[in-house]
């Protein structure tokens, strides 16, 4: 009594599609693809909007942690 077998799978879906019919259910169908596809188009804007904002580091600010390798040339005497 555990598991469902194929049977009361088959016997679920008949029942399914008596009650509510083709048409409605390939609508729901059809809704319930769109839904998922505007998701993921919109995590999809979402992360490119994020990784756009942020704002590209400025070479020429040096904090106290970082080394200016920038090479300088020492005057010859």
């Amino acid at each position: 009594m555990g598991s469902l077998s194929i049977w009361h799978w088959l016997i679920v879906l008949v029942i399914v599609v008596l009650i509510f019919g083709t048409k409605k259910l390939k609508n729901l169908g059809q809704d319930l693809g769109g839904a998922v596809k505007g998701f993921k188009e919109g995590m999809r804007e979402g992360g490119d909007e994020a990784a756009g904002t942020s704002a590209p580091a400025d070479p020429k600010r040096v904090s106290a942690d970082t080394i200016d390798v920038e090479a300088k040339e020492k005057e010859r005497v």
